[in-house]
């Protein structure tokens, strides 16, 4: 959704950040396949191409876990936010060419030097099995928890992240509603689960060496870290939830804290609330967008419009109700001023409500 409320599916900040992305991935299978093929000569390369594709996509899985607690630990991380779903459905791609190779043609020409097997033709097309069929008969050490079949980790992981991929755009979003796609895309954390295992597994059966298992390791704590420093962060701005008087009302703080044009955030009997101030008036919507559950309250208004910081979703701030052709909408509070001072009702209105804005005196 763009300020003038045109959906929009790419523009030139979104392409530069493509080009960034694609280049930087290109760059690590380059070197990936160039220093190991230097440290090993003796390797083949169908194999180092294999591990190439499969480690870029799941150090992309790591990047794209980090951008949401990053995201709300610095507004500098939202445009790599903005851009996260082109790094989702670059990391599939990524995770299928590990699993069924690659063969780029031109026109009806070949590319062989890059031309290269999958880990599924590479592991499971050398017997008297199709290779589907082989992947999930050939290893049955189900009861061994080191020699458990890590590839049957691997397609689960691949088939969740190709049901992501599919559903990333907006028409879906819309059309499963926001719950539902929520819900299915959360699966991304489920899919990360299953590569862990997918990965140190692979490497305990078929590589003593430890490196891959420490590095596996080394990522799980940052991401662990990430979420845990994000969490107890709001956790503790929740804990100051503000409690209401008698009248239903809650004091917030003064119209000077908050900057023209934009919000400041707080805790109403443990709901997050953006009191917005603009062209001389104070409304109250609650903090969370429809979209994704962005922050409304990190980001400003634009046209006359709150808008989302993560995605761009706007929402008028007396009424919460996004412009026509759209149909998202938010509760609403009801707000007065008294002298200098904000107050806000502790009970939201059914979203979308429209609610006459406090003026400021």
């Amino acid at each position: 959704m763009s300020v003038g409320y045109k959906a929009i599916q790419w523009n030139r900040p979104k392409i530069i950040y493509d080009i960034i992305l694609l280049a930087t991935v290109g760059l690590y299978i380059y070197g990936f396949i160039t220093i190991t093929k230097t440290i090993s000569s003796d390797l083949d390369i169908r194999g180092v191409r294999i591990r190439a594709y499969g480690s870029a996509a799941f150090l992309l899985l790591h990047v794209i876990l980090s951008i949401g607690p990053l995201s709300r630990l610095s507004p500098k991380f939202y445009p790599l936010l903005f851009n996260r779903r082109h790094m989702g459905v670059t990391m599939f791609f990524l995770a299928l060419v590990h699993v069924v190779g690659f063969e780029p043609k031109i026109a009806n020409w070949s590319l062989p030097f890059w031309n290269f097997v999958g880990a599924l033709t590479w592991y499971h097309d050398y017997g008297n099995l199709d290779p589907l069929v082989s992947l999930f008969v050939s290893n049955s050490h189900y009861g061994n928890l080191i020699l458990f079949p890590f590839e049957i980790l691997g397609a689960i992981a691949l088939v969740i992240l190709f049901l992501m991929a599919a559903t990333s755009h907006d028409f879906w979003l819309a059309n499963l509603t926001a719950p539902v796609w929520k819900a299915l895309h959360m699966g991304v954390y489920l899919a990360y689960g299953l590569l862990v295992g997918h990965v140190v597994l692979g490497a305990l059966q078929t590589n003593k060496h430890p490196f891959l298992t420490i590095a596996v390791l080394v990522g799980m704590v940052w991401l662990l870290s990430l979420h845990l420093i994000t969490g107890y962060r709001e956790f503790q701005q929740d804990k100051q939830s503000l409690n209401p008087a008698a009248d239903g009302f809650v004091e917030v703080g003064t119209v000077q804290e908050i900057p023209e044009c934009r919000a400041k955030v707080v805790a109403i009997a443990g709901e997050r609330v953006a009191i917005f101030k603009y062209d001389g008036k104070i409304s109250a919507v609650s903090n969370v967008c429809q979209h994704q559950n962005g922050p409304l309250g990190e980001g400003k208004i634009i046209d006359g419009c709150i808008t989302c910081p993560w995605h761009g979703y706007q929402y008028f701030p007396d009424s919460g109700a996004s412009p026509p052709p759209f149909h998202e909408r938010v509760p609403t509070f009801d707000v007065k001023v008294v002298s200098d001072r904000i107050f806000v009702r502790a009970i939201p209105n059914p979203a979308g409500t429209p609610v006459q804005p406090a003026v400021i005196s």
